[in-house]
């Protein structure tokens, strides 16, 4: 196996230069232009009302001018009120037009300057509800998913584990490009775009309260090293790791990989089958296809089934797992089944099934 030469870890050096930032996913805002529009719209309501406003009370004013205040002159002390420019010119002289400027023309004034300094203010106001969000993103995410590498494999794996009731707030993708976590966004999952062997780019992830984490990037060598830092920051985590190649998927498991697919080789067997016998190679397929067809899934021993042996529950086992063993449905070892065991079942595909999912090992297990 190739270890990564002097470009990549270049290439990780520059991009440790940049800050990167957890990239949480947000609703589709409105255009640029459309907001502009609609407050350019706004600021000219406003001004309109005021210019009424100080044209019905058009007694009360005086204008240095001529003396007396018509439409135009309303428009024009409306104008440079709200702008807060006050030439003088026009200035209110009865009782009711200076309580009418304190209650009435003063708000509005300040409404005026809000919508015209609206995009520093949404600005301000986005930064403090992201790093809101982002706060309470931390706090409350716990036992969560990480995806490293949003390509093929990585999405097929969310779209997986998300048939079987994950939800999407549960999924942290983690990639070292823009557009890959862009996607992962839009499609509702939070994204921290950074190389995934830095320790600091992972604990953006908060992989060390994770529950399990996908390895699944592009090269082998990138997984072995995800791998072992994933595993010296979260040691209960499950991990599921993807290699290409048949001869480094050893180096995964010493590397502290509790499951390893290589993605080459799968599909080699895939295709081998579907040669010998295609409708074999469909039942294969539709098994792996999460929530459509058969589903294989695993589910703990019900207390009705305790004694009974595999072939006796309603359900088609095919394997029992017993602490870190894996045993056949025809292993003499068995015997009847225990309450703390768990089966390997086939069972057919209903909407909204939701699989249980593994629990965290406990210590001494």
């Amino acid at each position: 196996m190739k270890l990564p030469g002097h470009d990549a870890i270049a290439r990780r050096a520059d991009e440790h230069l940049v800050a990167q930032r957890v990239q949480l996913p947000r609703k589709v805002v409105e255009r640029p232009i459309r907001q502009v529009v609609k407050r350019l719209l706004m600021a000219l309501m406003v001004l309109v009302a005021t210019a009424f406003v100080v044209y019905a009370d058009r007694d009360g004013y005086h204008d240095n001018s001529d003396g007396s205040v018509d439409l135009l002159d309303a428009f024009y002390y409306a104008t440079v009120t709200l702008s807060t420019t006050g030439y003088g010119d026009i200035t209110p002289v009865s009782d009711g037009a200076r309580l009418t400027n304190i209650f009435v023309i003063t708000p509005l004034r300040v409404l005026f300057l809000i919508i015209l300094v609206g995009t520093t203010l949404e600005v301000l106001t986005e930064r403090t509800r992201e790093e809101w969000r982002l706060n309470r993103w931390r706090s409350t995410l716990r036992d969560h998913t990480v995806v490293i590498g949003y390509g093929t494999k990585g999405r097929s794996a969310i779209q997986t584990v998300c048939a079987t009731g994950l939800k999407a707030e549960q999924v942290v993708v983690v990639d070292p490009g823009s557009k890959a976590v862009d996607a992962a966004t839009a499609e509702g999952y939070a994204g921290v775009m950074g190389d995934a062997t830095r320790s600091d780019v992972l604990r953006r992830a908060e992989v060390h309260k994770a529950r399990q984490i996908i390895v699944a990037p592009q090269r082998d060598d990138t997984a072995v090293l995800v791998t072992l830092t994933a595993r010296q920051l979260n040691r209960s985590a499950k991990i599921v790791a993807a290699v290409r190649e048949e001869e480094n998927a050893p180096l995964l498991k010493q590397s502290g990989a509790d499951a390893v697919i290589t993605s080459s080789g799968a599909a080699g067997r895939l295709l081998g089958l579907s040669v010998l016998s295609p409708a074999a190679g469909m039942v294969m397929e539709d098994l792996i296809q999460q929530g459509s067809g058969l589903d294989i899934m695993e589910r703990p021993v019900v207390r009705a089934e305790v004694g009974k042996g595999p072939r006796e529950t309603d359900d088609l086992v095919v394997s029992v797992v017993r602490g870190h063993r894996v045993l056949g449905y025809d292993d003499p070892s068995i015997g009847s089944l225990q309450l703390t065991d768990r089966l390997i079942t086939i069972v057919r595909a209903s909407p909204g099934a939701r699989v249980t999912p593994h629990p965290r090992p406990l210590p001494g297990d």
